[in-house]
């Protein structure tokens, strides 16, 4: 669904009633990522991720499997679908990633709870999450920090952030183009000393990345 098409207030309507239907049934549910990181910049969201504690299998019978998309299922993401005006939401497991082998994606993930899915993350601005109920931001990375000193920093070692999704480098200097924010210095240096690795990244990720 392109995003030129949503309205910003139906979409941030709905993201709020998919987190309120998932906590009704007793569940964590928070916004996350993304939408959390262009809210506190003073950015108005159109796409919006929900993280939870419900598993895949739970948010699509609550949601029904006619609003429903699971191809991300094996990966703890769930598409709950909306309106052409509010988009869809993608509804994701806390999870934490298993081994990277191919310098793209992990060969499984693990459900957890929400600060092992935060330190998972690549960066910390985008390591936010967002409780639209209470209007409370939840911070177990330092992101607040950083967004408000407009830094771009990787979370945990760099270089294994880097060495797990080679295109993060290129992320990295996307945001921090797209932001003005200079990248933190052990980012910086990870990123000089892995960027050859980024011949292995498919034309095809390099253009969508």
């Amino acid at each position: 669904m392109p995003l030129s098409h949503i309205d910003p207030i139906a979409a941030r309507m709905f993201a709020v009633e998919v987190v309120k239907k998932l906590r009704q049934q007793g569940y964590e549910a928070v916004w996350a990522g993304g939408c959390v990181r262009d809210q506190l910049s003073g950015r108005v969201p159109v796409d919006y991720d929900v993280a939870t504690s419900a598993h895949p299998d739970s948010v699509r019978e609550l949601f029904g499997r006619r609003h429903t998309i699971a191809i991300g299922a094996a990966f703890g993401v769930i598409t709950v679908i909306g309106s052409k005006a509010s988009g869809n939401v993608e509804v994701a497991t806390y999870r934490s990633d298993a081994e990277y082998v191919d310098g793209r994606r992990p060969v499984g993930v693990t459900f957890c709870d929400a600060q092992e899915d935060a330190l998972r993350r690549d960066f910390t601005i985008n390591g936010l999450f967002f409780d639209p109920v209470e209007e409370v931001v939840v911070d177990y990375v330092g992101g607040q920090r950083d967004l408000d000193e407009g830094i771009i920093r990787a979370i945990g070692d760099p270089s294994m952030r880097f060495g797990e999704d080679h295109l993060r480098m290129l992320r990295a200097v996307r945001f921090s183009a797209n932001f003005a924010f200079p990248l933190e210095s052990h980012t910086r240096d990870a990123i000089d000393l892995l960027a050859h690795q980024l011949v292995l990244v498919s034309p095809e990720r390099l253009t969508a990345g």
